[in-house]
């Protein structure tokens, strides 16, 4: 959708405060148009948020019978983390008390459910990991939420401690 793609856009280069009238500029349409679908700033996060996790769900899908899927579909989300570093910050500050956050963590376990399951049964990661300890590296992954000249360096430190974590049976070619 044309409005997500200009959100998104806006919300990466400016931050998630920038004024909403810049989304429905960026999207060539007028603010009611903008309104009419998303009615505040939360719900077009949301609908962004639910966006990423489409994503994230597609990747797994496509990386589904290949070996150490789990540390490929872990990679992707950090890449995509370090993009959309203030859309994390956003998230994170909401706190998952919120239902539409709460719905959003389940989904995300249960895209990353099948790939830990079978890297555990093959012996490709620390046998202890759980789809639960995913939720775990997230916080990790956000912590890239840094300056954008700093992002590429943070987001290596980030995926040896992850990498560590996890255990893979092969660890991952470096970037």
């Amino acid at each position: 959708m044309l409005l997500l793609q200009a959100a998104e856009k806006v919300f990466t280069e400016h931050g998630v405060q920038a004024p909403l009238e810049a989304v429905s500029r960026q999207a060539g349409v007028g603010r009611a148009t903008l309104f009419r679908n998303f009615p505040d700033r939360q719900s077009l996060v949301i609908a962004l948020l639910e966006r990423g996790l489409d994503n994230v769900a597609a990747e797994a899908a496509r990386l589904e019978g290949t070996p150490d899927a789990l540390v490929h579909l872990l990679h992707h989300v950090l890449e995509r983390v370090m993009v959309r570093a203030p859309l994390v910050e956003y998230w994170q500050t909401v706190g998952r008390g919120q239902p539409q956050i709460e719905a959003a963590v389940l989904r995300l376990l249960s895209i990353f459910e099948p790939l830990v399951r079978r890297a555990v049964a093959e012996g490709r990661c620390r046998p202890d990991l759980g789809p639960g300890d995913i939720l775990l590296l997230l916080p990790l992954f956000g912590a890239g939420a840094a300056p954008l000249g700093q992002r590429m360096a943070l987001a290596d430190r980030i995926w040896e401690f992850a990498m560590d974590i996890v255990q893979p049976a092969t660890p991952p070619p470096r970037r």
